[in-house]
């Protein structure tokens, strides 16, 4: 996950596609689903008031801009953002960038989501 080219080759599905990632989004899917199901199980996490699950299942603009931002940047750069600040650690001027335009972004979001007037 912090071989940008591998990452790429992983989405292409239509070219030269690599599927040596598949094994790594398997074991993440897995624990997530252990994990989200065991949530389920629990009155209540060991360190936290109350689990932090989303509530709306509507698919709404704001969603699909974010997902459609996200995979974009990630086919892009080959970077998504926790490889991308393990990757700090190579040292790689790009990652670097990546790493500022994420944070960013983010603080741009949440400037956004604050003023908005909902």
């Amino acid at each position: 996950m912090l071989d940008p080219a591998r990452v790429r080759g992983f989405l292409d599905i239509g070219g030269a596609w690599d599927p040596s990632l598949v094994f790594v989004l398997g074991g993440a899917v897995s624990v997530s689903a252990l994990g989200y199901g065991l949530s389920r199980r629990l009155p209540r996490p060991a360190l936290a008031q109350t689990f932090d699950l989303p509530t709306s299942r509507r698919i709404d603009a704001p969603l699909v801009l974010g997902a459609a931002l996200f995979g974009i940047g990630w086919g892009l750069s080959g970077f998504c953002p926790g490889p991308a600040v393990a990757a700090l650690s190579t040292g790689a001027a790009p990652v670097f960038v990546f790493v500022t335009a994420m944070l960013l972004g983010m603080a741009a979001s949440e400037l956004r989501v604050r003023r908005s007037p909902r």
